[in-house]
């Protein structure tokens, strides 16, 4: 995972001469003030950098323009403190290829009653000079996320602390590369999609592998490097004497060592494989996914290079946040009326972020794939708050859809040796598993206990991308038309194609 302190958020503040010199000067240090406390603050993980005040259309088309270029800058949190005239901005933010955040708010927090006169009103003026540059961005059909509220308050930096994260995900979704094993597992739909457009869209490169060529990293790992990764194994996991003697185990630490030397080698940051595609390979990789996910990788199985992706981004989002984040499958239900609840796991791949407790290293039988018996971690999921995303192709869209989940309790499972999580969907499983289907949702997700659905919701608007929300409040019925709108918006907007 890249450092997210070496990205940079710019503090970029709006104002005009004909305030005078005084004024400027007490607006570059209000704003310094607020830029310094977010930049100082433990929820945000990037760097907060302040920016001289701009009072001109030059100086901020020139800030716009070197953003573009500064590899380091993901994007702009831009507040006027005074009155700014937005036909200003008009050119700047015409040529800005990165994401920005509206902040609506002031110095101060109150209002100084007994003291208040037009000297404090002339400086204070973000009320209605944000709604001038608001207009703007309105008439300009921008993407932005609008935060509004008291730069001290802990719920107004939390906001801003998923839209920086949102932001550091997107710059490096504009920078990766996938490499899939194999192709698409055959005949499926939902994990097909327009790569060509994924890229123009969202940045995603993909890159398509014979087996062969992952076959050739894993054979060319010795035996020193196998030895030492299963000592690695025995200290993390629980692992019984028979398995860490075992040849598969053996096997599954060179497939592990040989695919991340393949991935490390091309600046991969997702991978897919597929049960389908295996020749040369003794077993499904299990083991191997589970732990390069746990390291970032974002994954997909069966070629669903879509999802690999989602999976990274939401990773890059959680970084250093409680909780994990993991490729998911809806895999079968409980259809008590007293506790509809959705089974989830995998084959093998689920990533260990989740566990609750130290994972077992298992062999077992895998009845698909005709291989030999793969390794996997065999776990359950902390408990909480989560959400599953699947990211699809509609043909002429992308369409994102989240559907609020909480993770439970799930019983002993002794038949079923994967990793797991069983979770409560939002408002519950009847009306979420329809507005899922009717949304054309897919049965892979990216799953996390660490994130909520703000992010991928900024994540969308980042991207220009349709997002669909089910929670709480769901009703089919405004979710249907809701799917129907979209439909007119999306032909107008963009065009089928």
């Amino acid at each position: 995972m890249d450092n997210l302190n070496n990205k940079e958020i710019w503090f970029v503040t709006g104002s005009q001469h004909l305030y005078g010199p005084d004024t400027l000067r007490q607006v570059a240090s209000d704003s310094k003030a607020i830029s310094e406390a977010l930049d100082n603050s433990t929820k945000i993980p990037v760097r907060v950098i302040f920016k001289p005040v701009l009072t001109t259309p030059e100086s901020i088309f020139t800030l716009c323009s070197e953003a573009n270029n500064a590899i380091n800058c993901i994007g702009l949190i831009t507040w006027m403190h005074t009155f700014s005239p937005a036909k200003m901005w008009i050119r700047g933010l015409s040529v800005l290829n990165k994401p920005f955040m509206h902040f609506h708010t002031q110095l101060n927090r109150d209002i100084p009653w007994d003291t208040i006169d037009m000297d404090f009103m002339n400086l204070n003026q973000s009320a209605h000079g944000d709604r001038e540059f608001g207009f703007i961005g309105a008439r300009m059909r921008l993407n932005r996320k609008v935060v509004v509220g008291h730069w001290e308050d802990e719920d107004t930096v939390d906001r801003i602390a998923v839209w920086t994260r949102v932001a550091a995900a997107l710059d490096d979704a504009r920078n990766m590369k996938i490499a899939r094993f194999g192709d698409n597992m055959r005949d499926v739909a939902v994990t097909e999609g327009n790569k060509v457009s994924a890229q123009m869209k969202m940045g995603y490169s993909v890159y398509g592998y014979g087996i062969g060529d992952l076959v050739a990293s894993v054979n060319s790992v010795v035996d020193n490097e196998v030895n030492e990764l299963v000592e690695e194994y025995k200290s993390a996991y629980n692992v019984t004497r028979d398995v860490e003697r075992s040849i598969t185990l053996r096997d599954a630490a060179r497939i592990e060592i040989g695919m991340e030397n393949f991935l490390k080698a091309g600046n991969f940051r997702a991978f897919t494989t597929t049960f389908e595609d295996l020749h040369g390979l003794k077993q499904l990789p299990g083991l191997a996914v589970q732990r390069l996910m746990e390291k970032g990788y974002g994954f997909g199985a069966e070629g669903d290079w879509k999802t690999a992706a989602l999976v990274r981004s939401m990773k890059v989002m959680a970084a250093r946040l409680p909780g994990g984040t993991s490729f998911m499958e809806d895999y079968t239900y409980h259809l008590d009326p007293e506790e509809m609840r959705i089974l989830g796991a995998h084959m093998l791949e689920v990533c260990p972020s989740l566990a609750s407790d130290k994972p077992y290293l298992e062999v077992h039988p895998l009845s698909i794939g005709g291989k030999a018996d793969p390794a996997r971690l065999v776990f359950k999921s902390a408990t909480g708050k989560a959400i599953c995303a699947s990211l699809v192709d509609l043909g002429n869209r992308f369409r994102m859809i989240v559907n609020k989940v909480e993770s439970v309790d799930c019983p002993d499972m002794p038949n079923l040796p994967v990793a797991s999580v069983l979770w409560k969907p939002m408002p519950n499983l009847k009306t979420a598993a329809a507005a899922w289907i009717l949304a054309g949702g897919a049965h892979h997700t990216g799953f996390s206990t660490a994130i909520d659905a703000e992010y991928i919701e900024d994540f969308s608007s980042m991207m220009g991308i349709e997002f669909l929300l089910i929670d709480e409040k769901c009703d089919l019925a405004v979710f249907k038309k809701e799917i129907r709108w979209n439909e007119v918006y999306y032909h107008i907007s963009g065009g089928i194609t």
